[in-house]
């Protein structure tokens, strides 16, 4: 008898199937091999020996991990998509899509019309691995997170691009208590977003779809978010019993194709000379040479101290400093010499209010009679631990951490701060906070990108970075994201590589991810001589030994680098200590309750989902609102804000009709139109045409045209535009008109005046992508010139016999021309009145430099509210661009909206009391060279820099504590008061 082999070796699993001649399934088995990868396969055919011994055995291997196995054996290999559809075309026939979803694979197949197969290419953030990371983020395991996501009451938004993106949303909503049901739900809906945007990448998903993969086999809420999303019939949706093992599947029936056949032994021997060749490869010089470079290294470092003092029997005042961290809590009491009294660091576990609550009652066990005469909270989860445990003080992370940092090296010149997701670096100049560097969208450079392989590989962060301490040759990863790295340890795992010189290897990618991705310095000697470095990640003696290295040149770590912005915040709350703590006691901790609901904000249009904490005191914490109208009642409209301003300017044209009698015309809100609006409806309006603009940008919305996005590296302001496109359709209108324009109006502060190659050129995606019946105008036209305007748009009207005369376009553009000067002047005289007001009322401005598109509400997800909120006067890079002599740059400048942004950067220059901070969308590659420019051209007039990204993330955590903090850095510098 011939039996059929497929084995399936992935990037976490390991899959067999074995068919018998009639290919009926007599095995099959799903593991994890821990990237054991040739030592499982090996264990594998010595498990079925006493099945195949004596017959003649087929094989195919398949998989990410399978080609250097198959090809060191000498054995049939199959690419995986291949297999895959091979067994769908034997077993389901009639399927019309395939969606499969593996540990960091993703694959789409369409088998009906034009076969096609699409893969994941470097992003794992629509696999199994990213549910494992956000599993772990919440502290459940794989079971438990598919068992919350069923009893949701609400979906959040979370970014679907990659697992770091993810975090960014998720962490926030976990700090502000939102239950673990609805952010379950809510990652299986990303994995979704990212399955329709990432691979089908504008081809409908529809007919028939066959699920396949452990993730779609074993979590029915992903499962059901898919149904829900696509619209799936019960009979539309096929769930195969052999999901899980499908592509070991089709590699068996693949193999059966083959001609040559195997005995058990010559498999056996095959596989067992693959899991003994060893490949080795060169890697980096060891971190230390000796015991004695070793010693020296930890003897210089425990230099760097804080005494510690018990606190049983203490009597004195102590000072309470708390930092709810993105995924942990450290706690900190102090006596009135500064020593430490207590002092712990923990893991949130998904719900830091319950940790600090268990840590406060442990201090009270210990000491029934302490006195805490002062506390304060930074961090994350700043409002939430204040509000419930009556603290008397909160501070932004940022001043925390340089007060800390003081305590050790009052001539520190240099922070850098790693934490588990996020980094902090403040430049620090004449004792003031210079200039303020955060991690905006990667964690690769943090301590959870450590400890995720730490767990991944089975151990625990602590006995992993010992490990990194001796490897003898630490792999060269590099400095790339998580995802990429993934496939680099991996391999460095086939190549022989040890698991101590992973560590090492590990360590030194954080560090460069660290200096020349986020920090991103040219010369080691920027950072200054005094440099301090604080954060759970440098308590690895791999990373500092690394950093140091990298650098140089020694650094000072205190041996509390995971406490610091517990020791800070502390020592703040000592140096304005109140008459009267309001610290909760003991008796009010045993009372405590918590609690918290979901609901949406229905004072305005932008219905904010808001966690809404209820406390046993009747206290209350609203969390995920972008004003403060939920809270006060009502938002701070006296402070002007010129993103509103021009929104709502905008929104005045829905109320505009022309007569109609050409029919209705629809204008997408997308892109350049945020600019060109008042030209474009007035001169429709004067022709005749009823114009109808798209409704405002939401996730629903964005959600109707997902499945027509054809690439996943656009920015967000790009990909909305196909729902604001399928959102006129709906409307029934005649046409829709949305040109293609190379160039933008030339307003003399550039070299040349081109769109951005996507605002640009953006109607021809839509043309290819969306099939609709209306009529659908595109011309190539440029706003430049207006006779040459005139004659363009004259002969296209033509060519689509619109029976439009050349006279009435000449009056029409005319009218329009003078519609868009106008609201130029509106705007600009808007932002003149604004910095009159922060000036006068001695409160900041803000200058949120962007594009035109990012005054809407859903890119920006309110970040102008927010700042508004914070006290601060908001004006925008267009309103005060021309307010600076246009001078040539070291860059070549000849796009408009940059230029817009260079020439804003000049002349917050010359105000005293305003800042600016640059809104960058995700996916644009101009903005790689604009923050450069912009950077320095703020530098030169002694301005901070702050660099905001912006994507799909829509929750605002991290941005308020970067706006905070650049308050703070003001305050500091005497420019505006408290």
């Amino acid at each position: 008898m011939t039996y059929k082999v497929g084995l399936d070796i992935g990037s976490t699993t390991i899959k067999a199937v074995v068919l018998d001649q009639e290919d009926n399934i007599i095995y099959k088995s799903y593991e994890r091999h821990k990237s054991r990868v040739r030592e499982m396969a090996l264990e594998k055919i010595v498990e079925l020996e006493p099945m195949l011994k004596d017959q003649k055995i087929k094989i195919a291997i398949t998989g990410s991990a399978g080609l250097g196995i198959a090809n060191m054996g000498e054995l049939p290999f199959v690419q995986e998509v291949f297999a895959t559809t091979k067994a769908v075309k034997k077993f389901h026939s009639d399927s019309d899509v395939v969606i499969e979803l593996g540990g960091e694979d993703a694959k789409i197949i369409f088998l009906k019309g034009a076969v096609e197969e699409r893969m994941n290419s470097t992003c794992a953030g629509g696999t199994g691995a990213f549910i494992d990371q956000m599993a772990s983020l919440l502290n459940v395991d794989l079971e438990t997170l598919d068992e919350l996501s069923q009893n949701y009451t609400k979906i959040y938004p979370i970014a679907s691009r990659c697992g770091v993106f993810a975090k960014t949303d998720i962490q926030p909503l976990i700090n502000q208590g939102a239950q673990k049901e609805n952010i379950a739900v809510s990652i299986f809906q990303a994995v979704v977003d990212q399955t329709i945007t990432g691979l089908a990448q504008g081809r409908r998903i529809e007919g028939k779809i066959l699920f396949l993969g452990g993730p779609l086999s074993f979590n029915k809420g992903l499962r059901q978010r898919f149904i829900e999303t696509l619209k799936l019939k019960d009979d539309q949706a096929l769930i195969p019993e052999m999901g899980p093992y499908f592509v070991a599947l089709g590699a068996a029936v693949y193999a059966d194709a083959e001609n040559d056949s195997f005995s058990f032994r010559q498999v056996h021997d095959a596989l067992k000379r693959s899991a003994n060749t060893k490949v080795t490869t060169a890697g980096l010089p060891p971190l230390f040479h000796s015991d004695d470079e070793y010693m020296e290294f930890k003897n210089r470092h425990n230099l760097a101290k804080v005494n510690e003092t018990p606190l049983d029997g203490y009597k004195g005042k102590a000072y309470l400093g708390i930092d709810a961290g993105s995924t942990t809590t450290k706690i900190v009491l102090l006596d009135e010499e500064n020593q430490i009294l207590y002092s712990n660091y923990t893991s949130n576990k998904g719900n830091p209010i319950d940790v600090v609550k268990a840590q406060l009652k442990q201090i009270y066990t210990i000491n029934p009679d302490i006195k805490i005469a002062s506390s304060g909270v930074t961090g994350y989860g700043e409002e939430l631990i204040r509000q419930a445990f009556h603290l008397d003080h909160g501070e932004v992370e940022t001043i925390s951490h340089y007060r800390a940092a003081k305590h050790f090296e009052p001539n520190v010149d240099f922070i850098i701060d790693i934490g588990g997701q996020d980094m902090k670096c403040f430049k620090i100049k004449e004792e003031r906070i210079d200039e303020i560097i955060l991690n905006e969208a990667c964690s690769s450079g943090c301590g959870s990108f450590i400890e995720t392989f730490a767990k991944s590989l089975g151990y625990d962060i602590v006995q992993f970075s010992q490990m990194g301490l001796v490897g003898k040759n630490p792999v060269d990863l590099g400095s790339r994201c998580t995802v990429f790295m993934n496939s680099s340890v991996k391999q460095a795992q086939k190549n022989g590589a040890t698991i101590e010189d992973i560590s090492a290897g590990l360590a030194i990618s954080v560090v460069k991810n660290a200096l020349y991705k986020v920090i991103r310095i040219n010369d080691p000697e920027d950072l200054g001589k005094n440099i301090v470095v604080q954060g759970g990640t440098f308590l690895n003696d791999t990373v500092l030994r690394s950093f140091e290295i990298e650098l140089g040149k020694n650094v000072v770590r205190p041996q509390i680098s995971g406490l610091m912005g517990a020791f800070g915040i502390a020592l703040i709350a000592k140096e304005a200590q109140p008459e009267q703590s309001t610290t909760m006691t003991m008796k009010e901790l045993e009372e405590f309750t918590h609690e918290s609901r979901v609901v949406n904000c229905k004072l305005c249009t932008n219905h904010c989902g808001l966690t809404i904490n209820t406390f046993n005191d009747g206290k209350r914490l609203i969390a995920g609102n972008k004003c403060e109208r939920p809270i006060k009642g009502e938002a701070n409209f006296d402070i002007p804000n010129v993103y509103s301003f021009k929104y709502s300017k905008l929104e005045e044209y829905n109320d505009i009709k022309g007569s109609g009698e050409r029919g209705t015309l629809g204008l997408p809100m997308v892109l350049n139109m945020y600019d060109n609006l008042p030209f474009w409806h007035t001169f429709f309006t004067e022709l005749g045409f009823d114009v109808v603009l798209s409704d405002k940008s939401n996730k629903a919305l964005y959600n109707l045209g997902q499945h027509t996005i054809p690439s996943d590296t656009a920015c967000y302001p790009a990909k909305i535009v196909h729902g604001h496109i399928l959102n006129l359709v709906d409307k029934k209108v005649d046409r829709i008109f949305y040109p293609a324009m190379t160039y933008n109006f030339d307003e003399g502060i550039s070299e040349n005046c081109f769109n951005c190659p996507v605002v640009a050129y953006y109607p021809e995606v839509v043309e290819a992508n969306i099939d609709m019946d209306t009529e659908f105008l595109y011309p190539y036209v440029s706003l430049n010139n207006r006779k040459d305007f005139v004659k363009k748009i004259y002969k296209y009207f033509k060519e689509k016999n619109l029976g439009i005369k050349r006279k009435e376009i000449e009056l029409a553009s005319n009218k329009a021309y003078d519609k868009y000067k106008q609201h130029q002047h509106e705007v600009d005289e808007y932002a003149i009145k604004a910095l009159e007001y922060a000036e006068s009322e001695n409160i900041m401005a803000i200058c949120l430099a962007g594009r035109p598109y990012h005054i809407d509400p859903e890119i920006n997800h309110g970040i102008d509210r927010l700042i508004t909120s914070l006290g601060c006067a908001v004006i925008s890079e267009d309103s005060v661009a021309r307010n600076s002599e246009f001078k040539k740059l070291k860059v070549l400048n000849q796009w408009t909206y940059h230029a817009r942004l260079y020439q804003a950067a000049k002349y917050i220059g010359t105000l005293e009391n305003c800042e600016l901070v640059q809104l960058v969308s995700f996916g644009c590659g101009l903005d790689s060279i604009t923050t450069d420019e912009i950077r320095d051209i703020l530098k030169e007039n002694d301005k901070l820099y702050t660099q905001i990204k912006i994507d799909e993330i829509d929750n605002l955590g991290a941005v308020k504590i970067r706006i905070r903090s650049l308050l703070a850095a003001m305050r500091n510098r005497g420019e505006v008061s408290e």
